[in-house]
């Protein structure tokens, strides 16, 4: 088993999709996703950077940050434009949670914005 837990992933995924949905968002809608991943060697971020490129996301420049407890991160989003598709979602979280395990960053699933962009 990988560093990341798939079945875990997956079901997050459905229970996102499914809360939009029950907020009235439409299911016909595209939505800028963010597939999340965090690592602290920022080596292994760049390579599932440009994994995840050659799988067809945009992906955004690595960011630092610090933790409560003084531990220096890394972190990146994987951008893809899709509908509230359960099996195309599901299929990003599979390929995204692939490549994470592969490279042995933590994938740490997927959000997107749904305020105002004026808002930002």
């Amino acid at each position: 088993m990988g560093l990341n837990h798939l079945d875990s992933l997956l079901q997050q995924s459905q229970d996102t999709i499914s809360a939009m949905l029950e907020d009235g968002l439409d299911a016909e809608q595209e939505f800028e996703i963010e597939h999340h991943l965090v690592s602290g060697n920022f080596d292994l971020l760049e390579k599932a950077a440009v994994d995840l490129v050659k799988a067809g996301f945009h992906v955004d420049d690595a960011e630092e940050f610090e933790t409560d407890v003084g531990e220096t991160l890394f972190y990146f989003a994987a951008i893809s434009l899709v509908k509230l598709d359960d099996d195309v979602l599901a299929a990003q979280t599979r390929a995204v949670c692939e490549i994470a395990n592969k490279v042995g960053v933590e994938y740490d699933g997927w959000g997107t914005y749904l305020g105002d962009e004026e808002e930002e």
